[in-house]
């Protein structure tokens, strides 16, 4: 019994101590095997100990000896930065000297600062030579040096090259790689800060690339025009960019507000109400309906078929809510010229960008944009090559039937031609067009008068904006070249008429078509026979 009671007193101090004991090792297991970092810095003495002064002193030498020993590093990158560049500076100059600039001549190297100005206006004089500021005379309507338009997909050009494709992507590379450098570049200079603002500043993408223009003067350089989408609806952002067969220059960034940019759309017309029904439908939906900031004046000649024409206006009114146009009646003879004059003149608004269309039109929201860009008064009118499309009837004569008026108009060289001959379709403000002296009055009837006004803008100092664009298209109808045209006229209507029915390809298998037939029948009884 004694033993079994001192047994159970001691027990518990066993326990004492073997609890001690394993906390003791795990101490000790934990203190040696904890790993130091590479960069473990040595603790800072404690306050109250005695050699406090003696380690801090400690720790400053040491960090003072890292910043040392880093600056030293740098200084030697730094020097190995400059041989390189002293030895490519010379292997530089030995280029120049082994192939002189033309430009030596003018440019003084042992005077750099004369050397830059020379350069910097050498430049500068290139670019008012390309009619970047203002328009210069030009002799005829062949002189002017037409643009290009693109988006971030493809080009639409007049120079179709071999390909024949009014639009296409670039094929070239020089052309592509070109396009893509001056859209980046034209982003960063949007997203270069203006000020010294803290204000926050959006970042503009290529995606807020919305059509760009360019064009090419051998002897001078590349104008490009590029718009961006701006900071709301209406807003835009434009970047004229020059390349003056070197690098690029920004030549202007500007805000491009359009809120309230008002275009008059002026329609000459006599008869043809049917045409009429279907320009409204298209004017309702872009016009009215998605851009809203527009105006129609129709300048009607005679009085058959003009009740029904009003009543399509006046209905086309009622049910979109649309109050702003203007009915005017001319009793004689039909003149496109006097027509699209006195629409002009009888605006009494402010200055006003005028449209001037033809019934046979169809145009998009986002051409009536582009009319508004690239008009500016006193400096810019706008002269679109608009897409003319063939007869319908020939291009899909093969087909069950002829599609949709939507799905007709594609831009493809099989579908339709750029009207780069036509001149009637053009953006210009009101002021413009009165201080040139409008139409020549004396024109009547079919043709001349619209390249009578071209000729006018081209020798003034305003700058003529000529691109094709994607959203103007000129729809097929059937061509009546009336005898009582004088013979220049007839001719060009004669000539008007055979473009506009279908490509070569196309009108070729017409006058084939006998010759054709006779061979598939041939080839159909040689296939029997055999």
């Amino acid at each position: 019994m004694m033993l079994r009671r001192g047994f159970i007193l001691f027990l518990p101090r066993l326990v004492g101590l073997l609890v001690v004991a394993c906390c003791s090792m795990s101490i000790v297991y934990m203190l040696a095997c904890t790993p130091k970092g590479d960069n473990q810095q040595p603790p800072l003495p404690r306050v109250h100990s005695p050699t406090v002064k003696e380690g801090y002193e400690a720790i400053l030498q040491e960090r003072e000896e890292q910043h040392h020993n880093y600056i030293v590093s740098l200084k030697k990158q730094i020097a190995q930065l400059k041989a390189a560049l002293q030895s490519r500076t010379e292997q530089l100059k030995k280029m120049q000297n082994q192939y002189p600039n033309p430009l030596d001549i003018w440019l003084d190297h042992s005077n750099p600062e004369k050397s830059q100005a020379n350069l910097l206006a050498f430049l500068r004089s290139q670019v008012d030579k390309a009619e970047v500021h203002s328009g210069v005379k030009l002799s005829t309507e062949y002189a002017a040096v037409p643009f290009e338009s693109f988006t971030l997909q493809k080009v639409y050009q007049l120079e179709t090259g071999l390909t024949r494709h009014p639009e296409e992507k670039p094929v070239r590379k020089d052309k592509r790689d070109e396009l893509i450098e001056v859209i980046e570049l034209a982003v960063g200079s949007l997203n270069k800060p203006e000020g010294v603002g803290n204000a926050k500043q959006r970042v503009y993408t290529a995606s807020d690339f919305v059509e760009g223009i360019y064009r090419t003067e051998k002897n001078k350089g590349t104008l490009y025009e590029l718009t961006f989408k701006g900071d709301a609806k209406h807003q835009f952002k434009k970047i004229v960019l020059f390349r003056p067969f070197g690098p690029v220059m920004k030549v202007k960034n500007e805000n491009v507000d359009m809120a309230d940019t008002l275009i008059n759309v002026i329609v000459p017309l006599a008869k043809r109400a049917s045409k009429f029904r279907q320009f409204m439908q298209n004017f309702r939906e872009m016009g009215i309906q998605q851009d809203g900031r527009i105006h129609l004046t129709v300048v009607y000649f005679g009085k058959e078929q003009m009740n029904e024409v009003k009543s399509i206006l006046e209905n086309t009114s009622k049910s979109a809510n649309f109050k702003n146009f203007t009915f005017i009646q001319l009793n004689e003879e039909f003149s496109r010229g006097k027509g699209l004059d006195v629409g002009a003149r009888f605006w009494k608004g402010n200055n006003v960008v005028l449209f001037f269309c033809d019934v046979d039109i169809y145009f998009t929201a986002e051409f009536l944009n582009s009319c508004r860009l690239n008009t500016q008064p006193g400096k810019k009118v706008f002269y679109p090559v608009l897409f003319s499309q063939y007869n319908p009837s020939i291009i899909y004569g093969h087909h069950d039937s002829i599609p949709s008026l939507e799905q007709q108009l594609i831009i493809k060289k099989e579908t339709g031609f750029w009207r780069d001959f036509g001149f009637g379709m053009t953006c210009q403000y009101r002021s413009d067009f009165i201080n040139i002296g409008g139409f020549d009055l004396d024109i009547k009837g079919w043709g001349g008068e619209d390249v009578h006004l071209y000729r006018k803008y081209l020798h003034s100092n305003l700058i003529v904006i000529r691109t094709p664009v994607r959203g103007l298209f000129h729809l097929w109808h059937e061509k009546q070249c009336l005898d009582e045209l004088t013979p220049e006229q007839y001719k060009m209507c004669m000539q008007s008429k055979a473009m506009n029915e279908a490509s070569h390809g196309q009108l070729g298998m017409l006058v084939f078509k006998q010759e054709i037939e006779t061979h598939l029948r041939r080839q159909k009884l040689s296939s029997k026979k055999t």
